[in-house]
């Protein structure tokens, strides 16, 4: 998470993690704790997190994937106008066909927008990017379909230290990155048999 110790952590990180442990995220989104990148901010932490085709099932299809990370510069930084800094990168595959459109970027950065929205965020100093990847074989691998990826990625600025709202817009962009339907708040997707 961080290269101080634990007697040197501010007060102000440590709330802001523990404000992410309060979201609960929806059943098909699995989360887990992976380091920080250590060079961007003094204080950092980060979650990978998959949604897949079944419930947390390891041989289910994974739909997308994605990294959350939360820097954290007690004097703040200039660029991103504030302490707290949030940035993401999100992967799925797509339809060769959706990939192709030709405004899909657009699509993809408003799914970023409305899912901050969507949790009553702002995109205060927001900025991004969004790749699509279009692969077609060849020869010997001529058999195989053709294959678009997505990869987006983003960051912005928390506006204070409760992060659980910026952490369950991640998880509705993950979803609708995956290609699921959004849920309406307290409904639970029924399971696929």
């Amino acid at each position: 998470m961080t290269h101080a110790g634990p007697d040197d952590v501010p007060v102000a990180f440590v709330r802001a993690l523990r404000s992410l442990r309060g979201v609960t995220t929806p059943p098909e989104v699995a989360l887990e704790e992976v380091p920080g990148p250590a060079r961007l901010a003094p204080f950092s932490a980060a979650l990978t997190g998959e949604v897949r085709s079944a419930r947390r099932s390891v041989a289910a299809d994974e739909l997308a994937s994605g990294r959350f990370v939360v820097l954290y510069d007690p004097a703040g930084q200039e660029a991103w106008e504030g302490c707290f800094r949030l940035v993401t990168l999100v992967r799925a595959t797509l339809e060769p066909e959706v990939g192709a459109d030709p405004l899909f970027g657009e699509v993809a950065w408003s799914w970023f927008g409305e899912s901050l929205a969507a949790a009553g965020l702002d995109l205060h100093a927001a900025g991004g990017t969004v790749t699509r990847v279009h692969s077609q074989s060849f020869g010997s691998l001529g058999m195989r379909e053709e294959q678009s990826e997505l990869e987006l990625r983003a960051s912005w600025t928390a506006a204070d230290e409760d992060l659980a709202p910026h952490l369950v817009a991640w998880t509705t962009l993950l979803r609708t990155v995956a290609g699921l339907p959004p849920l309406p708040e307290g409904v639970v997707p029924l399971e696929r048999r």
